[in-house]
């Protein structure tokens, strides 16, 4: 058993969204996807972005950021407003 499981992790992401808008995930694919990109960057040399990770796995570790919140996940959307903005 996978935990948090997909249902707690989408719950923790789309958290802050209000009513009426449009959930930052919809599927489970699209929390796979986000988990396997940060851990590819941790894999890669990131530091994870939280103190004490309960494992030294990249995977596990990518996936404990997005449950506390240490890694947020925004639409290609809020990617392109945010370099245009930098």
């Amino acid at each position: 058993m996978i935990h948090p499981s997909y249902v707690e992790l989408m719950k923790v992401v789309n958290n802050n969204v209000e009513i009426g808008e449009e959930p930052v995930v919809n599927s489970r694919y699209s929390i796979v996807i986000a988990a396997a990109k940060r851990a590819r960057q941790i894999i890669d040399g990131a530091e994870p972005l939280i103190a004490r990770p309960k494992c030294n796995k990249s995977l596990s570790i990518a996936v404990e950021e997005l449950y506390t919140g240490a890694v947020r996940i925004v639409s290609d959307d809020e990617d392109l407003d945010e370099g245009e903005e930098a």
